[in-house]
C-alpha cells in the first residue's frame, strides 16, 4: 500500500525535528551511560575530592591569616617587652649594688662597738700591780658579701629573718703585759673568762723579765670576742640638754 503526503513541507519539518538539538535526548543518553556503577563512583569521588580541596584551601587560608596576625602581635610585644626587660635588668643591677653597700654598712654598724666592749672588759678585769703593753688583733676579717637575690618570696622572707651578714671567723686578739704577782695573772684570766664578750682566754706565753732593774712576769694572753645574748646588753638612751 502506497501513502502519499499531500501536505507540502511536511517532510522537511520532520527532518528538521530529527536533526535538531534535543535536551531530552542528551539526558536520556547520559542517564543510559550513568547507569554504570563504576562511572557513578568515579563521579562521586571527583566531586568529593574537589569539595575537600576547596575546604582545605579555605581552612589553610584562614589559619595562615591568623598565624600572620599572631606573628605581628608577637613581634610588637617582643619589641615592647625588650625595653621592659632591659629596664628590669638595670633596676636589678642597682638593687644588687645597694644590697652590697647595705651589707657592708650593716657589718660595720654591727662591729663598731666590738673594740669598745673588748677594751672595757679588759680594763674592768685588770688586777692591781698589772699593766698592759699592747692589745692587738690577730685574726683577719673579710668584708662580707651579700647573698644573691632570692628567687622567690619565701626565700626573701627567710633571708630577712636571718641575722645580718657576719664574718665566718671570730675576732681573735692578743693581750701583752707585765705583772709583779703571778696570782694577779691568774685572777686576770678568770675575770676575762667571766665576761660575756670574751671567750677562750688562754695563756700564750709567760716568762720572767727585767723592767727598770726589777724582776717582773711578762705574759701574753690570747682570747676571742663573743657576741653576747641580747638580754645581757643594756642600752641607755642618750639625752642632751639644750640651753
Amino acid at each position: 500500500m502506497i501513502e502519499i503526503n499531500l501536505l507540502p513541507g511536511a517532510t522537511k519539518k520532520s527532518r528538521g525535528r530529527g536533526t535538531g538539538f534535543s535536551l531530552k535526548t542528551i539526558a536520556a543518553g547520559v542517564t543510559a551511560k550513568v547507569r554504570d556503577p563504576y562511572m557513578i563512583v568515579a563521579v562521586v569521588g571527583v566531586l568529593i575530592a574537589v569539595a575537600a580541596v576547596g575546604g582545605m584551601h579555605l581552612t589553610q587560608g584562614r589559619t595562615a591569616s591568623a598565624l600572620a596576625e599572631r606573628e605581628e602581635t608577637a613581634v610588637r610585644d617582643s619589641a615592647r617587652f625588650a625595653v621592659v626587660l632591659a629596664e628590669r635588668r638595670k633596676a636589678e643591677a642597682k638593687r644588687d649594688s645597694v644590697l652590697r653597700q647595705l651589707a657592708v654598712i650593716r657589718a660595720i654598724d654591727n662591729d663598731r662597738y666590738v673594740w669598745s666592749h673588748i677594751l672595757d672588759e679588759v680594763s674592768r678585769a685588770l688586777p692591781p700591780y698589772t699593766w698592759l703593753k699592747a692589745v692587738s688583733q690577730t685574726s683577719q676579717q673579710v668584708a662580707p658579701t651579700p647573698a644573691p637575690a632570692a628567687a622567690s618570696n619565701a626565700a626573701a622572707d627567710t633571708a630577712k629573718k636571718k641575722d645580718p651578714v657576719r664574718v665566718t671567723d671570730p675576732l681573735r686578739f692578743r693581750i701583752t703585759g707585765h705583772t709583779v704577782d703571778i696570782q694577779a695573772l691568774t685572777r686576770f684570766m678568770k675575770l676575762l673568762e667571766t665576761s660575756p664578750f670574751l671567750m677562750n682566754v688562754q695563756l700564750g706565753r709567760s716568762q720572767m723579765a727585767l723592767l727598770d732593774g726589777r724582776e717582773v712576769t711578762e705574759f701574753q694572753l690570747d682570747a676571742e670576742y663573743e657576741r653576747p645574748d641580747k638580754s645581757v646588753i643594756t642600752t641607755t638612751p642618750v639625752s642632751l640638754s639644750v640651753r
